[in-house]
């Protein structure tokens, strides 16, 4: 009977890994908590960055520029692999379940940052809800991912900085929030640590952008 017990056991916990459900460790933050909600949307938010950073080292010699994209692109998959780590040290999912929107943890409930933490101060261009590829503020549409392959030399260098800065400003927002609202110190540690090491990015690809005689997106 007890070994009976134990392989029910070991085969509903198989089961409930399978379907992403897994057991929720001890003292973990809850599914649609700031914690959760941050790690699983920052996670994607890094993960276009990282994309867009891989791009533009292709399209262009300017040693700034691939250098910076290198340092982005080196900083974000980092950090976007200690938040997915902690979703699985807390046994949750990657992604959020049912119809939450992403961002609605930050306390606008619309999906887009709300307006306490949207706008185009500080959250970047906001998502297209027709889509193309747009879940959260300050993200690049697959039309402009493509576009900005398609581009080489000052070209693409000016609408990858264009890009990354509406990215930072979303990234910003975000992690602001959740410097604010999350409960785990270490996250809250690192998204602090987000907000200032994108803020000295946006004024380095600012002074970039000024350069090449250009400037960031209204």
């Amino acid at each position: 009977m007890a070994l009976a017990l134990l392989f029910a056991g070991a085969a509903a916990v198989a089961s409930a890994r399978e379907d992403g459900s897994a057991p929720r460790a001890a003292g973990a933050p809850a599914p649609d908590s700031a914690d959760a909600g941050f790690a699983r949307d920052m996670a994607v938010h890094h993960q276009q960055a990282v994309e867009m950073s891989f791009i533009v080292r292709d399209r262009t010699e300017d040693e700034d520029v691939r250098r910076l994209a290198y340092d982005i692109a080196n900083t974000q998959a980092n950090q976007r692999g200690m938040l997915l780590g902690w979703l699985d040290l807390w046994g949750l999912p990657k992604v959020a379940g049912g119809d939450r929107p992403p961002m609605a943890w930050m306390g606008g409930g619309e999906g887009d940052g709300g307006h306490e933490h949207g706008g185009h101060e500080h959250g970047g261009h906001q998502p297209d809800r027709g889509n193309d590829g747009v879940l959260m503020a300050g993200m690049a549409s697959r039309a402009e991912l493509e576009r900005l392959g398609r581009l080489d030399g000052k070209q693409a260098e000016v609408f990858y900085l264009q890009l990354m800065t509406d990215h930072h400003k979303g990234g910003v927002a975000m992690a602001e929030a959740c410097a604010s609202r999350c409960a785990v110190p270490v996250e809250q540690r690192l998204a602090q640590g987000m907000v200032e090491g994108q803020q000295s990015e946006l004024g380095i690809m600012r002074d970039m952008l000024t350069e090449r005689k250009a400037r960031p997106r209204s």
